[in-house]
Parts: C-alpha cells; structure tokens; sequence
C-alpha cells in the first residue's frame, strides 16, 4: 500500500500517516485516519467516493 498523505495542523506541512485506516462517514463518504509520523497527532483526510 502507498504511504498516504495529509495535512498535519501541528506541523503545517502535508506528512506521511502511520497506520492508515479507511473510515466511512456519515454520508456514505470515504475517510483515511492516523497519526503523523514526525510529531503524532491524529489526521484526517477525505477521500472520494467510490
């Protein structure tokens, strides 16, 4: 799997997540979370549908 990308609000620069998860929200959407590998806060990025 490819390392997945996102902002991380902490660092103000798009990092690498470690231990993506994909998640459905509400509206039948897909998600990816979790954690910043440099300072370990938890992110957040919206996928497309499928």
């Amino acid at each position: 799997m490819a390392a997945v990308t996102a902002y991380c609000v902490k660092c103000r620069k798009k990092r690498d997540m470690t231990n993506p998860k994909e998640v459905s929200m509400k509206g039948g959407r897909r998600a990816m979370t979790g954690t910043c590998e440099v300072c370990g806060t938890k992110m957040f990025r919206i996928m497309g549908k499928k």
